[in-house]
């Protein structure tokens, strides 16, 4: 093995852990297995390495085994790619009948070791360190069509080459201090790649819709249970207002959340839906979310009030 400055990427499906849960084996690998070449034609043709395929999530190395001198902007060229190759696959999946997927990549470049890890039964040519942990950290902040990319990677590729749609302060597990993490919307020069910048519109629900929601500490479902209610809608979130006045009901910006909505009065509660808190300024009590797994019956119901409150708003 050996020391190595690198560009790791990370990509991973939003919420499709639960979504296979509801459909039968066969047609889950063949989704993964569809999405992961479409990706994977993209990675090879930016000459990535990619070191690992885990369920729907894939590791990707810039500048191992090969070293080129343009690691970090192949990187961010790649992911953009591949953003905007999501499109074509989707196009095929909603074909077969099926809820379009969400991707989410983090990229970073630091100093790592790679060489050929394992046993004498079997071995694989592959990275670790704290900078591999850093690179999925990044990842996990990112909703379904987002690029994040480390302060590092940044300075790498330089500022003039990108577009960047905002920059965000976080604290990520094992990390010391607050990071500086970049929204990455396009690329200018050899590649100029740009992903279509489509600002969400919430609107307002003329009935607010009850729900309950837990925090979700890593993948794990916190105790506490709390009740609110969506009060707006968008394409593809929605704004909270929390019922309770504890300071703790409010999750943390990029937290994930769980949800059960009591869309009509008989109380029942729909299956759960995922989502994502948003960075985006509000007023106390309240916060935003990006869904990132809505059961059908709950994207039916949910899709018919935006298109509702659409034409509604267009009309007046």
């Amino acid at each position: 093995g050996e020391r190595r400055k690198i560009t790791i990427l990370t990509s991973d499906i939003r919420g499709f852990t639960s979504t296979s849960e509801r459909l039968p084996p066969e047609e889950v690998v063949t989704i993964i297995n569809f999405y992961l070449s479409s990706m994977a034609d993209v990675i090879t043709s930016f000459h990535g390495t990619i070191d690992e395929f885990m369920g729907d999530g894939i590791l990707v190395l810039f500048g191992a085994p090969t070293t080129r001198e343009n690691d970090p902007e192949r990187a961010v060229a790649c992911a953009l790619a591949m953003q905007l190759a999501m499109e074509s696959v989707n196009q095929q999946i909603e074909a077969w009948g099926l809820a379009p997927l969400e991707m989410g990549i983090g990229i970073n470049t630091g100093e790592i070791v790679v060489g050929n890890i394992g046993s004498e039964k079997r071995t694989k040519y592959g990275v670790v360190g704290k900078q591999v942990n850093l690179t999925y950290r990044i990842e996990s902040y990112s909703t379904g069509g987002e690029i994040l990319i480390s302060e590092t990677t940044l300075q790498e590729v330089g500022e003039s080459l990108l577009r960047i749609g905002r920059r965000k302060l976080v604290q990520p597990k094992g990390v010391k201090q607050p990071i500086n993490i970049y929204n990455i919307t396009g690329i200018a020069g050899e590649y100029n790649l740009f992903l279509k910048e489509e600002e969400q519109i919430f609107l307002d629900l003329t009935e607010e819709i009850s729900t309950q929601y837990t925090i979700l500490e890593g993948k794990h479902v916190a105790e506490n249970l709390f009740l609110g209610s969506l009060v707006k809608l968008s394409a593809k979130g929605a704004l909270v207002k929390s019922a309770s006045q504890e300071t703790s009901s409010i999750p943390s910006v990029f937290t994930n959340i769980k949800l059960n909505l009591f869309p009509s009065t008989s109380g029942v509660l729909t299956e759960d839906i995922y989502a994502k808190v948003l960075d985006k300024p509000v007023e106390s009590g309240y916060f935003y979310i990006q869904f990132t797994s809505k059961p059908p019956e709950v994207k039916t119901l949910l899709d018919a009030k935006y298109r509702c409150l659409s034409s509604f708003s267009t009309y007046r």
